[in-house]
């Protein structure tokens, strides 16, 4: 999904582990008494920079529309002309898939060497598939550089051979290699229905569309069964419903075509399993249905042993689809979404699965017309999305996102993104209780480019309205991230509110800016939250727009090693920065978190320190005394403040009985001087200055107001915070 001028324009479709880097490998580890995050895969990866090589290395990169930025990684190996990279094989195999990436408007082979010998069979390698371009998303810069390319080794290789790739001309880049051990075709299920009996044609040579119409119609309540071969389907399927679809699995039976399934409805009992769809989708058309399946597979239908690639979305589900699960599946290069429910899903799992280079969000669930009620995305790994989140929850009620493990997510995007926006009407905001357990998150957020900062690797969006669910963050892993580990925002710019958020049992290791990025108003309780190598400080809590309200972070006792504050909310914090010595002319209150004992309507606390001397906080009329308090983010020592009154002639003169009060902790509080009367009166600026005694050192500053001779309120249009006296 993607966002406008703040985040994304939607299109409108078409019907805690740790992580382990060991030898380029990316595992993960579980804790005691907690699930493994990610998928249990067929496969292990290697990473090219970790292997041997002839060529050039490339990245790290988080910049966006640089090639390393979409490597897995962030880094790979770009080979010329007779260059290779070879592999240490991680476990026995027959077979690899390769990630690559080939310049625009090329193609190629790679030749391939056992243990030194060359391979009669090449890896074909090509552009047709990526350079996307989407215009229409803001924010969006050309993407989808890699590809992947599979090959049947056609021998056994062990733990420790040498598998090498070499560059016959073409200039390729290569990320990573996925190394399987294929079993043997499987054989036809007694009582199934061929399509090969009803005139498919296994070579790929014609068209074998009627023929799965047909093996389907004959089967009903029974099985079609795909034997190995290729298959041309050339327009999509529909009255698919209580039949059981398989293959001989993904590497021996393949349909090609872009889009497979397409129905509005269905009675459901649909099983689709082992074999691979295989499309020629090389642009993103969200007017067109390019999709495995598009719509309903109706109750309790299944999907599982998958290998989908080349299409625009995996599965884009609407309807009726309850119970359905979809499993043990691949979705690569996708130009949009990897899985997408959009609306309506009842009890859907979708659980480990392989998701690499999506040009959306690869798992997504969006609450259009009708809630997604009481769905999952459990135990999925997925690497690269290249324009949008790893997982993304748009609304929704009693949803879970658990135990899966995400890596290095590309612009507009985070790992995990639980948000309310909607993108389109009628919507179901977030409701009732939002699990996201056991996630590993590694070197995910990036750069928004409409937003001119950055998005956590776990956000918390109250983008079109507030989030008022229960959202439960628990044992989370995030390493890596480039910029912050938790943001909590609301990303339409009109400052909606975060509630009720808990987060219990994190680690987060060698963040690149914040731990916390608050920029909403609302409130989250952290507990057993451990930090290590943090780049600037442990929290930006800068609330946007800045007098939109502030947000309450609660110490739920265990949390170490992030309590510093960035401090001036006027900049960025910049990866490894660490904040900056303060200005001493700077205002150290200026767009900090604000609250107030009561206010007035629209008059809000933080338009007292949001740098416009013409907005103003009022207090609650007729309820002395009231108090405005600002968090200054650390301790300084404060020697000076101005107050102010918006300086109209409007405003008559009027003096305030006001109480100075400091706290280096926000429980605490001292008084810093003494109840005393401060004229304000527009003649003279409608300002009031307020000199504090040497010694003074405080993080929260607190006015207390007593009285008023010109309204029966406090008021101030701005509180300034010096060093100077």
């Amino acid at each position: 999904m993607h966002s406008s001028t703040a985040a994304h324009l939607r299109r409108t479709p078409a019907l805690g582990a740790v992580v382990a880097l060991a030898a380029g490998m990316l595992v993960a580890v579980a804790p005691a008494a907690h699930a493994a995050s990610g998928a249990t895969l067929p496969f292990t990866s290697v990473e090219a920079e970790s292997a041997t090589t002839t060529g050039t290395k490339i990245g790290p990169d988080h910049t966006q529309g640089t090639l390393a930025s979409e490597a897995s990684g962030r880094q790979a190996v770009r080979l010329s002309s007779g260059q290779r990279v070879e592999f240490t094989v991680p476990r026995a195999a027959n077979a690899v898939n390769l990630a690559y990436s080939v310049p625009d408007g090329q193609s190629g082979t790679l030749n391939v060497y056992v243990n030194g010998t060359r391979l009669a069979r090449t890896i074909p390698v090509t552009s047709k598939y990526s350079y996307v371009d989407t215009g229409w998303i803001a924010g969006a810069k050309t993407h989808h550089f890699f590809d992947n390319a599979r090959l049947l080794l056609g021998r056994d290789v062990q733990a420790g051979d040498k598998v090498a790739v070499e560059s016959t001309g073409t200039q390729v880049t290569v990320d990573v290699a996925d190394f399987e051990q294929v079993a043997a075709a499987a054989s036809q299920p007694a009582g199934s229905v061929s399509v090969v009996a009803k005139g498919a044609d296994p070579s790929g040579n014609g068209d074998s569309t009627q023929a799965f119409r047909d093996a389907i119609t004959a089967a009903q309540g029974g099985t079609v069964w795909i034997p190995p071969g290729d298959y041309r389907v050339t327009s999509s399927l529909s009255g698919v419903q209580n039949v059981t679809l398989q293959g001989a699995g993904s590497w021996y039976s393949v349909v090609r075509t872009s889009r497979f399934v397409d129905q509005t409805s269905s009675s459901g009992n649909v099983h689709i399993k082992d074999f691979a769809v295989i499309g020629e989708v090389t642009e993103r058309v969200d007017s067109s249905p390019d999709n495995f399946v598009n719509g309903s597979l109706g109750p309790n239908s299944s999907v599982s042993g998958m290998w989908l690639q080349h299409l625009k979305v995996g599965l884009w589900l609407t309807g009726n689809n309850d119970n359905l699960v979809v499993e043990n599946s691949r979705i690569l290069d996708t130009t949009a979404d990897g899985l997408n429910l959009n609306g309506s899903a009842k009890g859907v799992r979708v659980r480990n699965n392989f998701l690499r280079n999506q040009g959306d969000d690869s798992l997504a669930m969006w609450s259009l017309y009708a809630p997604d009620t009481n769905s999952s995305f459990e135990n999925n790994t997925i690497s690269q999305p290249n324009l949008a989140n790893g997982i993304a929850i748009y609304g929704g009620t009693d949803i879970s996102v658990k135990n899966n493990l995400v890596s290095d997510t590309n612009a507009l995007g985070s790992g995990i993104a639980i948000s309310n926006q909607k993108f389109l009407d009628p919507f179901s905001p977030l409701a009732g209780t939002i699990t996201v357990d056991g996630n590993t998150l590694v070197r995910t957020g990036a750069m928004n480019p409409n937003w001119n900062h950055p998005m956590g690797a776990l956000r918390v969006d109250s983008y079109d309205s507030a989030v008022n669910a229960t959202v439960d963050i628990t044992d989370t892993t995030i390493i890596d991230s480039p910029y912050s580990a938790f943001e909590f925002v609301s990303g339409g710019g009109r400052g909606y509110p975060v509630r009720n958020v808990d987060v219990t049992g994190a680690t987060v290791r060698n963040t690149g800016t914040v731990v916390v990025q608050a920029e909403a108003q609302g409130a989250a309780t952290f507990r057993n939250v451990t930090a290590t190598q943090v780049g600037a400080a442990g929290v930006y809590n800068c609330p946007y727009p800045a007098n939109s309200g502030s947000f309450t972070l609660t110490d739920g006792g265990g949390n170490s090693g992030w309590s510093s504050t960035w401090t001036d909310c006027s900049t960025w914090p910049q990866p490894g920065q660490g904040n900056p010595a303060p200005d001493p002319g700077r205002n150290l209150a200026k767009g900090r978190p604000a609250t107030a004992t009561g206010s007035q309507d629209v008059y809000t606390p933080g338009k007292a320190a949001d740098g416009d001397a013409n907005s103003y906080w009022e207090s609650a009329n007729n309820a002395f005394p009231q108090a405005w308090t600002v968090d200054l983010g650390s301790s300084y020592p404060v020697r000076r403040l101005v107050l102010k009154l918006p300086p109209s002639a409007a405003w008559g003169a009027r003096t305030q009985t006001i109480t100075v009060l400091g706290s280096t902790d926000g429980s605490a509080y001292a008084t810093v001087v003494g109840s005393r009367g401060y004229r304000f009166d527009p003649a003279t600026g409608n300002t009031a200055t307020v000199s504090l005694p040497s010694g003074t050192d405080l993080r929260y500053l607190r006015l207390s107001v007593s009285a008023n001779t010109g309204w029966p309120a406090g008021q101030f249009s701005e509180v300034e915070a010096y060093l100077t006296s």
